[in-house]
């Protein structure tokens, strides 16, 4: 993973010299110093107005909606594009969903700061939900890395509000309400930068815990919707997976539990390829916290599954193991093939130096310990037959709003929760008071943001029109339903 700079001046140390500079610190700076990164913020207000973002200036060559598919459609598995394409299909914002490099392709020629963070890279308003901490607890975050790499933070930001406009309109929301949504996504961000910005540094990695965000966002009409969610993810477990998707195995066949087909979601793998994926657990172990080995220890492997994941990983090799500990409890593993970001190609387009290569599920796990506060206790890698995975708990009391069925009155509630929470993830590796500097207090920015998310909105749903027509006419395969 690269190293993340920013635009913030280094300073000539004031002390006496009997204490060093510490490399992987910040320098000491002179008391009363006028330079600092809230000020350098402001001044990148000269070089890129906040009233520029809201341009869409889409660059020459752009690929059509099937080309665009078909592109990031390489290297899948081809009998599970026409699942990816169907789902697509489904309206426009379930193809923002499975286009994330289309988008990072027509970004570049939006004006950034050059400030910058780590980011999600794919922060649709449905790639934020609930899921378990170590101790069963629930916390909401984003959840869904695949695409984060280090790059310019208003990406993020301008594909969220556009998720926020689309989803809109798919619940029969007028333009007005789309258009404040998105603004309000827009300025819950700014402000929860602000208010990070103006917080000791210790104080502001921690903030705005989960039972805090509704009142800090205003997001009151969302409450029950919240507790209808949460209920429903803490029983979305490995054991309730488990007990739908497996079988009792009799002690002739070696006894404990398989998976059973449901083809074409859940398909049971040849023994090569199980053990193969079982094998890849030995070296998975040396990528989990140290303390953690011992609970694995005390489970084991009893079969692998295949299982068609997401809108826009559909079409990656992606398995559920199960492991049963000494009562026949299970916990399950997804092991997920883990692609190069989308947004990579498009980076050094925009001023940001290319990005080493290296382990895949290696970027995708310390990205999303980057940017949330609490992760997934068994999150780690692996290689499987030379292609690069990540590991994680499987059904660990996840849980999610879903951004298109919210109601009129719920929708900008939902932009402020999840500017907010994108706010706080960036601040995890952007410094908030350089960030916040340049948003500023009024709400230029916020309308710029605005303004691009309908532009792009737009954009997407005449994409998603050329896809279906595409699909009408028999020039690119979809399966419907799946």
């Amino acid at each position: 993973m690269s190293e993340i700079r920013t635009a913030v001046p280094e300073h000539r140390d004031p002390g006496d010299g009997r204490i060093p500079h510490v490399p992987g610190f910040a320098r000491r700076t002179a008391t009363g110093t006028t330079d600092s990164p809230k000020k350098n913020g402001k001044e990148l207000r000269r070089q890129v107005p906040r009233s520029a973002h809201k341009e869409l200036s889409l660059p020459s060559g752009r690929p059509d909606a099937v080309r665009a598919v078909e592109e990031s459609s390489r290297d899948r598995v081809p009998e599970l594009a026409p699942i990816r394409v169907g789902r697509m299909t489904a309206g426009p914002f379930a193809f923002l969903r499975g286009s994330a490099g289309l988008m990072a392709h027509d970004l570049v020629g939006s004006p950034v700061t050059g400030i910058a963070a780590q980011i999600c890279g794919d922060a649709h308003a449905a790639n934020f939900g609930l899921y378990g901490d170590a101790r069963g607890g629930l916390v909401i975050d984003l959840n869904d890395f695949d695409e984060t790499v280090v790059g310019p933070w208003e990406w993020d930001l301008k594909r969220l509000a556009t998720s926020l406009v689309l989803a809109g309109r798919e619940v029969g929301a007028d333009e007005d309400i789309c258009r404040a949504a998105a603004f309000d996504t827009a300025g819950a961000y700014r402000r929860t930068m602000r208010l990070l910005a103006r917080l000791p540094a210790l104080d502001a990695w921690n903030a705005i815990a989960d039972e805090e965000l509704v009142s800090h966002t205003d997001a009151r009409d969302l409450i029950g919707t919240l507790e209808r969610v949460s209920e429903k993810a803490r029983n979305n477990t490995s054991a309730r997976f488990a007990a739908r998707s497996t079988e009792a195995v009799t002690d002739a066949e070696g006894g404990g539990r398989r998976f059973v087909d449901a083809p074409p979601v859940l398909r049971r793998v040849s023994d090569a390829e199980a053990a193969a994926v079982a094998a890849s657990l030995g070296p998975y172990l040396d990528t989990i916290s140290e303390d953690r080995r011992p609970l694995l220890a005390r489970h084991a492997v009893h079969d692998v599954a295949f299982r068609v994941v997401g809108t826009g990983s559909v079409g990656t090799r992606s398995y559920v193991v199960l492991l049963l500990d000494h009562r026949g409890e299970p916990l399950v593993l997804q092991v997920k093939e883990a692609r190069p970001s989308a947004l990579l190609p498009h980076l050094p387009d925009v001023g940001f130096t290319a990005q080493e290569p290296g382990h895949e599920g290696r970027r995708v796990v310390l990205g999303q310990k980057r940017m949330q506060v609490v992760s997934d206790n068994l999150l780690g890698w692996t290689t499987v037959q030379g292609r690069p995975f990540q590991v994680r708990q499987f059904r660990n009391r996840k849980g999610s709003v879903d951004p298109a069925a919210l109601t009129t009155d719920q929708l900008d509630d939902y932009g402020r929760m999840t500017g907010a929470l994108l706010a706080r993830a960036h601040a995890h590796s952007a410094d908030p008071r350089l960030i916040a500097g340049y948003c500023g207090k009024n709400e230029e920015l916020d309308e710029a943001i605005a303004a691009f998310a309908v532009a792009y909105a737009d954009r997407t749903t005449a994409d998603h029109a050329d896809l279906v027509a595409a699909v009408r006419d028999g020039r690119i395969a979809a399966e419907q339903g799946v």
